[in-house]
């Protein structure tokens, strides 16, 4: 004759079975709503890190000097509704991001998305560039890149699922009078995210490209048209980057779109 379960000795397997499944849900959700932000500090990075707060996500606002650019994102992270941490990290050394990455994923488990939105810019002729400066903006756009995307990379492949969306540029496609080496940098992110894309996609790590259009930040101060000279936009106007950012949130959760280009603007690409 079969006892029946001692009531006081712990859930009945049915119980255990459903806490089981709610602690699986709970760390399923902490993945699905934590994401790292490059380049937070201020202009597109905060704008990106507010499109998630506002759904609730759990921010990591990356800055490298502007920690109170770095500060004020992570107040309007709160103010919105998300939750967030500073992390502090030089994109051009490899030993940097990797360290950032494993901070963040001790402190959050191992997030469902990478935003990659850190960038710098330069106003020169092609041959009036200082080589000096060309081997630095190269560092902080591609290679810098390059140093999160294999640091991200290890923890989405090993938990085989995740985003990791890089903010590019239409200069890299098109180039831009005075804007050699930022159009250089920016030309080299297409195949690296493409090949990325393609190796990783195995693994269901999707990695795409986004292209914000023209956009009011101080990366953009002193090269941005005019504002009569939209002529090559359908629509005659840039786009707004609330909607830029809203975009990149959409397009981190696809499931389904990898190793693409989105261009948020109405110029032909």
């Amino acid at each position: 004759m079969l006892e029946r379960p001692d009531h006081n000795c712990g859930p009945m397997p049915a119980q255990r079975h459903s806490a089981r499944l709610a602690t699986s849900h709970e760390a399923t959700r902490q993945r699905a709503s934590a994401v790292l932000v490059t380049g937070a500090s201020g202009g597109i990075g905060r704008a990106i890190s507010l499109a998630f707060a506002a759904s609730g996500w759990y921010v990591g606002v990356h800055y490298l000097q502007n920690k109170a650019g770095a500060e004020a994102t992570r107040r309007a992270v709160i103010q919105v509704g998300g939750t967030g941490d500073l992390y502090q990290a030089d994109i051009r050394m490899k030993q940097d991001v990797q360290q950032m990455v494993e901070t963040y994923i001790r402190t959050v488990m191992t997030p469902s998305v990478f935003v990659c939105s850190a960038g710098v810019a330069t106003s020169r002729l092609l041959v009036r560039q200082p080589e000096e400066e060309w081997a630095q903006i190269l560092a902080t756009n591609l290679t810098g890149t390059f140093h999160c995307l294999r640091a991200m990379a290890d923890p989405l492949i090993a938990q085989r699922e995740g985003a990791i969306v890089v903010v590019g540029s239409y200069a890299g496609f098109h180039g831009s009078t005075g804007q050699a080496v930022y159009a250089a940098s920016k030309a080299g992110l297409v195949g690296l995210v493409k090949t990325a894309a393609q190796e990783w996609g195995p693994y269901n790590v999707r990695v795409n490209l986004v292209l914000p259009g023209w956009q009011q930040t101080g990366l953009s101060a002193g090269a941005m048209p005019e504002s009569a000279k939209w002529t090559d936009h359908a629509l005659r106007r840039p786009p707004a980057l609330d909607e830029v950012a809203r975009t990149i949130f959409h397009l981190a959760q696809l499931k389904d779109v990898s190793g693409q280009v989105w261009n948020c603007d109405s110029r032909d690409l």
